[in-house]
């Protein structure tokens, strides 16, 4: 059975066109035109990936986006027509694995996918291992999909996930950004090295006392980025 990616779009021409490109990459579609019936769509069939306009009618991008983290760690590709920096770091910081700006590349926009498609089929064959990876008291249990911090369950997206066990993993060694996003995303030539950064405040509100001074995920200046022994 082929993947099912939702599409939640308004623009029907923008949504007719994208479904067409993902039914030629062999994936199933589905399509909402308003936020609610995205929520609606995605909580019935549970897709395994979400492209996700941000201006809607009924409930904008970011609510459907909460909406969705509540019930589903299912991957989600924005696409925007704003371009500053603040409105692309918001979706992200809401959990959101990818943007894309419109007007865009449809080209790009599939690279994209098969991308964020390919980082869940790796995640979901790394908890198919039962392997427990650990540092100080933070421990990643990739077979059940855990994280303990000091005894303390917490619940992390799938890439804040794949990132804290890659840092875990690699405890005590300064990791570049380059290397993080080959690492926990995959691939790296179309994501922006600036969203290891705002996962990493994530990750920090998540497991740290004081995430404005961290003691587990350090900051390495001019490199990137260590997970303390």
């Amino acid at each position: 059975m082929s993947d099912l990616v939702l599409i939640v779009e308004d623009d029907r021409d923008i949504a007719e066109a994208v479904a067409y490109s993902l039914r030629q990459e062999g994936l199933e579609v589905a399509v909402a035109h308003d936020g609610p019936t995205g929520v609606q769509i995605a909580t019935a069939r549970g897709p395994q990936l979400v492209i996700l306009d941000l201006m809607l009618p009924g409930m904008d991008g970011f609510n459907v986006l909460r909406a969705i983290r509540k019930r589903a760690n299912v991957p989600v590709i924005m696409l925007t027509a704003k371009v500053t920096e603040a409105d692309r770091v918001a979706g992200i910081e809401l959990g959101a694995d990818d943007y894309v700006t419109k007007p865009f590349s449809m080209r790009e926009l599939m690279a994209r996918v098969r991308m964020v498609l390919r980082r869940a089929a790796a995640s979901a064959e790394g908890a198919d291992a039962e392997e427990v990876v650990r540092a100080r008291d933070v421990v990643v249990d990739r077979a059940r999909r855990i994280v303990t911090v000091a005894d303390r369950e917490v619940s992390l997206t799938p890439q804040e996930f794949a990132l804290l066990e890659c840092l875990v993993r690699n405890a005590g060694r300064a990791m570049t950004r380059d290397v993080l996003l080959q690492q926990a995303w995959h691939e790296s030539e179309y994501i922006d090295p600036r969203t290891v950064d705002v996962h990493v405040r994530w990750l920090r509100q998540k497991t740290e006392e004081d995430p404005s001074r961290p003691q587990r995920i350090l900051t390495v200046r001019g490199v990137g980025y260590r997970f303390s022994e």
